[in-house]
């Protein structure tokens, strides 16, 4: 009971969902009903109308028959009769990042002949077919693209190029990617659509607010040109259409340090000469204008466009050029060799020479004006100055002048050069004269000649040897009798210098005695003059004593007379000398002047002064001296 109860409930469940299902459908075709996903759009068809599409004309705008214009956004959308329509449901356009889609119209007003892409108009980006329609969209390739995003478009009017379907659209995936300009580089532009290029220019000019290239409408809006730009673009990333323009990467102009760059532009403002009257070599202009600016590029990168302009690096550092077998780094010199000069004694022979030249930065325009590059003011102005110089004058010199006085040939070239380089803007450093290579008979002549000189020197030497060897011979002689000429010559010199001794001797005893003459006078000249000075001083001495004394002696008689009277004090005086002294008053000896000869007389008197003079020395004499007594009074009667 129970399975036949399932059973019949499962039938019954099927025959309402049937039911359902065919009531939906009976809806559907009743109501018309259409649903789009989130990710679709649908593409509407009319099968069929009053009126019919005129011909030419692809989308219906007023209800035709035909493919519509609107679309079907995601949603349910009803009384779309099948009977009436068809709607196709289309994947929504997606347009991954880093890459931009292209827009062929399928519909629309034909593209003028001067056009080659079809005119941006206010569509939504092509999400609006009906205002694309009415704005006057042109059919065909579209000028307008497509960046990164999600677009509800009506692939009825307009097919979407992408890089999933470049290829089969006849395109190569690279095209509908972002375009990248690399650092260093810089993106030399070639439009495709726009106004020709006007006569005698070779590029449009440049063209404001158009963002790069990236907004072709105004570009054109603005009277852009088609063909070659002016304007580059610089590094980084661009949304560009590549039906509108190509783009070609070309590195930045690079200014080496020790360079300037002359600008020679081919395109610009008209030129106008600010060179001033006295230059007369062509026209310097400012920098913009068509010609050669007058402002050198100095060291450095630069976003130039290499199609319209050409730089012309000039070095600023000293250029060593050679007229020699070698070259310099530079390249400059290549073409140039020695140079064959003829002398005025009728010999050719060659010259190397270096030139040292120097071009100033501010000049380094007006010598490009004047030459057109730096390798022709080498071979069209120093070669031909330097070589005539070096042609000319050699036919003034002998070889041998070159050869002995090469430094002032070099001062001479150096001079001239200096002058003649600086009506072409360009400073001679300095003129070097290297290698001379005279003729080879003449270096002959002068080999056997300098050979001749040189046997007459060998000559001359062998003389002075031969001399030398003579003079040694007699030098040998003397030295085998040099013992017994010694011995004479020692016996002479000591002989000569035995009287030599005694000379010397005489004359030092005679110097002696002189020398001891003269101290002995001058001492005595000196004691003399001492002994003179003392004596006076001695007697200017006693002098002033014996005036103190006698002042003296004089007052203390004066003040005795005064006390004791004058002849008291005389006969005072004379008994204090006589104590003083030891006046004796009785004579020791008294001989009488009797004539009796045996009472003795004066002989007696005179013997005993004599045995008392011998017996009674003086006590006061010093010792080992002769005392002197004193004098005896002698008392005759």
């Amino acid at each position: 009971m129970l399975l036949v109860l399932t059973v019949s409930t499962f039938y019954a469940f099927l025959a309402v969902l049937v039911g359902l299902l065919v009531l939906l459908l009976l809806a559907k075709s009743l109501l018309g009903i259409v649903v789009i996903g989130e990710l679709e759009v649908g593409i509407v068809a009319k099968k069929f109308a009053r009126t019919s599409l005129a011909a030419g004309r692809l989308i219906a705008l007023e209800g035709e028959a035909g493919l519509q214009a609107d679309t079907l956004a995601p949603g349910w959308h009803f009384f779309l009769w099948p009977w009436q329509f068809a709607v196709t449901k289309e994947p929504m356009v997606v347009v991954p990042q880093g890459e931009i889609g292209l827009v062929v119209a399928n519909g629309g007003a034909p593209i003028p002949p001067s056009h080659m892409l079809g005119r941006v108009v206010i569509c939504d980006d092509y999400q609006d077919a009906r205002a694309f329609l009415l704005a006057g969209g042109e059919k065909g390739r579209q000028l307008g693209i497509l960046t990164a995003g999600t677009y509800r478009i009506n692939t009825a009017l307009f097919t979407i190029i992408t890089r999933r379907n470049a290829e089969s659209m006849g395109m190569s995936a690279d095209e509908l990617a972002v375009y990248r300009v690399v650092p260093d580089a810089v993106g030399i532009v070639t439009t495709l659509d726009g106004v020709p290029i006007e006569a005698g220019e070779i590029a449009g000019p440049v063209i404001p607010e158009h963002d790069n290239f990236q907004d072709g409408q105004r570009f054109l809006a603005a009277g852009g040109r088609r063909g070659l730009q002016e304007q580059v673009l610089l590094s980084g990333a661009w949304n560009l259409n590549p039906w509108f323009c190509r783009v070609e990467q070309v590195p930045m102009t690079e200014i080496p340090i020790g360079h300037v760059g002359v600008v020679i532009s081919f395109v610009g403002r008209p030129a106008q000469d600010v060179s001033g009257a006295d230059f007369t070599h062509g026209n310097l202009v400012e920098a913009g204008h068509k010609g050669i600016w007058v402002t050198p590029l100095y060291p450095g990168r630069q976003p130039l466009n290499t199609r319209i302009m050409r730089v012309e690096l000039v070095p600023t550092t000293n250029i060593v050029l050679n007229w020699a077998v070698r070259t310099e780094a530079h390249g400059y010199d290549n073409s140039l060799s020695s140079i064959t000069v003829r002398s005025r004694d009728g010999f050719s022979f060659n010259l190397d020479v270096a030139q040292i030249i120097h071009v100033a930065a501010l000049d380094a325009p007006r010598v490009i004006s004047r030459v057109g590059s730096m390798q022709n003011l080498v071979d069209h102005v120093l070669e031909p100055i330097v070589g005539n110089y070096f042609r000319n004058s050699s036919q003034e010199y002998t070889v041998l002048d070159y050869l002995t006085n090469r430094a002032e040939r070099q001062r001479d070239a150096a001079t001239f050069i200096r002058v003649a380089l600086a009506t072409y803007n360009v400073q001679a450093v300095d003129t070097l004269i290297g290698d001379i290579v005279p003729p080879a008979q003449l270096m002959t002549t002068q080999t056997d000649r300098k050979l001749a000189e040189e046997q007459r020197k060998t000559y001359e030497v062998q003389q002075a040897a031969q001399t030398q060897r003579q003079a040694l011979v007699r030098e040998t002689s003397i030295a085998d009798i040099q013992s017994e000429l010694v011995k004479s010559e020692q016996g002479v010199n000591i002989a000569e210098l035995n009287a030599n001794s005694q000379v010397k001797k005489v004359r030092g005893e005679a110097e002696a005695a002189k020398l001891r003459a003269g101290g002995e006078a001058e001492s005595t000249r000196l004691r003399a003059i001492a002994d003179s000075e003392a004596t006076r001083l001695r007697g200017v001495g006693e002098a002033e004593a014996i005036r103190a004394i006698g002042q003296a002696k004089s007052e203390a008689y004066r003040v005795g007379v005064d006390s004791l009277g004058t002849r008291e004090f005389t006969a005072l005086q004379l008994m204090q000398i006589i104590g003083d002294r030891q006046v004796k008053i009785t004579p020791d000896i008294q001989a009488n002047g009797g004539t009796n000869a045996g009472s003795g007389g004066l002989v007696e008197a005179l013997v005993g002064l004599l045995v008392r003079a011998q017996a009674e020395p003086s006590a006061g004499a010093a010792p080992g001296a002769a005392a002197t007594p004193p004098a005896p009074e002698v008392s005759a009667a």
